[in-house]
C-alpha cells in the first residue's frame, strides 16, 4: 500500500528543490556557480564532484516532472506563473525593473516547477484515484 500524500510532503520536495536551487546559483554569490567561476585550478576534483552530484539530482527532478506533467503540464504551469506576474506587475506590486525581485522569483518558481512535478503523481492519485505506474519491460 502507499502512504498517504499531504501538504508537508509537497513542502518537503518543494524545500529540497529550493535547496537545489540556490546551491547551484544564487544572487548572493554562495553557489556552485559562483565557486566554479573562481581560480579553476583550486579544488578541481571537489568542483568535478559536486558538479557531477547536481546533474545526477537535476536529471532525477527533471526526469520525475517531465513524467507526471508532461508537455502540456509544463505548459500550463509555465502560463499560471506568467499570469501571475502579468498580475503583480499590472497592480503595480512589482516592476521588471526590480532585477532583485526577477531573480529571486525566477528561482523559486523554478524549485516550485519542480516540486509539482515530483508530486503531482501523488495530487493526481488523491484527486482521480488513478495510480500513475512507469513502463516496465517484460
Amino acid at each position: 500500500m502507499y502512504s498517504r500524500f499531504g501538504f508537508i510532503h509537497f513542502l518537503q520536495r518543494w524545500l529540497l528543490a529550493l535547496v537545489l536551487v540556490f546551491a547551484t546559483w544564487n544572487p548572493l554569490g554562495y553557489s556552485y556557480l559562483s565557486w566554479v567561476r573562481g581560480p579553476w585550478e583550486e579544488d578541481l576534483p571537489l568542483k568535478a564532484l559536486a558538479g557531477i552530484v547536481l546533474l545526477i539530482v537535476y536529471i532525477i527532478f527533471a526526469r520525475a516532472t517531465w513524467r507526471s506533467v508532461g508537455v502540456v503540464g509544463l505548459v500550463l504551469i509555465g502560463a499560471l506563473f506568467a499570469a501571475m506576474l502579468w498580475t503583480l506587475v499590472f497592480y503595480g506590486l512589482v516592476s521588471f525593473e526590480n532585477r532583485a525581485f526577477l531573480r529571486w522569483g525566477g528561482l523559486v518558481v523554478l524549485a516550485t516547477v519542480m516540486a509539482i512535478g515530483l508530486s503531482w503523481s501523488h495530487v493526481r492519485r488523491r484527486l482521480s484515484g488513478q495510480i500513475d505506474t512507469d513502463d516496465v519491460d517484460e
